[in-house]
C-alpha cells in the first residue's frame, strides 16, 4: 500500500496507484470517487452543497457538486487518465437532522446525491456503485490499485462498493 491522501471537508484530491485516497465524517456531505482502470488514476472529492450558482460566495470549487465533479475530472485527465474509462462511486448523503415542518434544510444530503449523479451524467461518466442516504455518517477510502471504494460506519461493518 503507499501513501493515505487526506481529502478534507470541502476539498478534492487526486491518487495514483498505489495510494489511498480517504474522507472522514461524510454526514450530509457526498464523497465522489472517480477512478480509471486503465490508468490507475483515481480522485476524491468531498462535496457538502449541490449547486455553487446558489451562493454568492462560492470561490471554494471543491464545496460544490456542479463544480467539484468537474474539477476532479480535469486534474484526473492531466495526470493522464482516460476521460472515457472513468467510473464513478459515491458514498454519503445521509439525512442527519430530522427537521419537523418540511424544512429544506434537512434534504440537503438527498439533493447533493441527486446533484452528484445529474453531473456524472452530463460528464458522460458512468456512476457504477452508491451507498447514499439512511441517517448516519461514514468515513470512505478509495484504493488506487484496484478501485475498491471502502466505506466505514460506527456499528457496521466496513462495506465495498
Amino acid at each position: 500500500m503507499g501513501k493515505v491522501i487526506k481529502v478534507g471537508m470541502a476539498d478534492l484530491k487526486t491518487a495514483r496507484d498505489p495510494d489511498v485516497l480517504t474522507t472522514l465524517g461524510l454526514g450530509s456531505c457526498i464523497g465522489i470517487a472517480l477512478y480509471d482502470p486503465t490508468t490507475k488514476i483515481g480522485g476524491l472529492a468531498h462535496i457538502m452543497l449541490p449547486d455553487s450558482t446558489a451562493i454568492k460566495n462560492n470561490s471554494n470549487i471543491a464545496k460544490f457538486a456542479d463544480t467539484g465533479i468537474v474539477e476532479l475530472l480535469n486534474q484526473m485527465v492531466k495526470l493522464g487518465a482516460r476521460k472515457s474509462s472513468i467510473v464513478a462511486k459515491i458514498a454519503g448523503g445521509a439525512k442527519m437532522f430530522e427537521m419537523s415542518g418540511g424544512s429544506t434544510i434537512g434534504g440537503v444530503g438527498e439533493r447533493n446525491a441527486e446533484a452528484s449523479k445529474a453531473t456524472l451524467k452530463k460528464l458522460g461518466i458512468r456512476l457504477i456503485a452508491q451507498d447514499t442516504g439512511l441517517n448516519y455518517g461514514r468515513t470512505v477510502e478509495l484504493y488506487c490499485e484496484n478501485g475498491k471504494f471502502l466505506i466505514k460506519a460506527v456499528g457496521k461493518p466496513p462495506k465495498e462498493i
